[in-house]
């Protein structure tokens, strides 16, 4: 089963339990999702779906920071909620070593030797890792290791 059908599915249950803030998050998704397909022109794959979904988590995530900064626990509530409910689709994060890994298996197939290189490791890697990992965390883990 596909992602997007994945979240039909499961907003048609959340209709049914009446889980409020689980369906809107879920709306929400469908809609980015939608919206992007408009932006392109076609249907999104898996692939392209796990894209947006990445980047709604980390709207989320940014701005919990900003919430906690501010002091509005209240908005920090709600976010958590709803990191946990797209968490839900995203596939299972690379931890550090394995992203390490990739990391040395890029550098060596594209050549890089500096700090110059790193659009070209990025560029490699991140097909391998989206939606796996932290794409700052990836970020610095490739310039720790073009040093």
């Amino acid at each position: 089963m596909g992602l997007l059908d994945q979240l039909n599915e499961d907003m048609k249950q959340a209709m049914k339990n009446r889980e409020k803030t689980r369906l809107s998050v879920i709306r929400m998704m469908k809609s980015s999702i939608k919206n992007e397909e408009i932006h392109q022109g076609k249907e999104l794959d898996d692939q392209q779906v796990l894209a947006v979904l990445s980047r709604e988590l980390k709207q989320r995530r940014d701005s919990l920071r900003e919430f906690d900064k501010a002091g509005r626990q209240d908005l920090v509530d709600g976010l958590m909620e709803e990191i946990k409910i797209l968490e839900n689709y995203m596939p299972e994060q690379l931890n550090r070593d394995e992203i390490v890994k990739l990391v040395k298996e890029a550098i060596e197939a594209t050549g890089a030797s500096d700090k110059k290189d790193m659009g070209k490791v990025m560029k490699h890697l991140m097909p391998q890792i989206q939606g796996k990992a932290d794409g700052k965390q990836v970020n610095e883990i490739v310039q720790e290791h073009l040093q």
